[in-house]
């Protein structure tokens, strides 16, 4: 079996925010992201409302996520070493500080998964 792992990344951004944020991240924060990540791609809210459904269904207070993107990992140790420094070097910084407001985001969560 393989130690590779997928990473889904997801957002729930200020509606306030949210278009502001869309040109940050399609003209700055998804290219870079993809040239020195694994992404396997960045998506953004289609508009078209969520189906929740379920025996229990629980939307958070803060609404849906409206980005997602899912970046390719060949283990979690590799993720676990090369994350944070990729995201802590000069380049994302120059990118991260262009970001119409850090604060926007009401939620993120990260999921780790395993091919079935």
């Amino acid at each position: 079996m393989s130690d590779a792992i997928v990473e889904i990344r997801d957002y729930t951004i200020e509606a306030a925010w949210y278009d502001e944020y869309k040109v940050w991240a399609v003209e700055l924060a998804a290219p870079w992201l993809k040239a020195n990540l694994d992404v396997i791609d960045f998506w953004m809210d289609a508009g078209i409302e969520p189906e929740v459904s379920g025996s229990a269904p629980v939307v958070s207070p803060n609404g849906q996520a409206n980005i997602c993107w899912i970046i390719r990992w060949p283990s979690e140790s590799v993720r676990n070493e090369q994350f944070r420094t990729i995201m802590s070097s000069p380049e994302w910084a120059e990118i991260w500080a262009k970001h119409p407001n850090e604060n926007a985001y009401l939620h993120m969560n990260a999921r780790f998964m395993k091919a079935a």
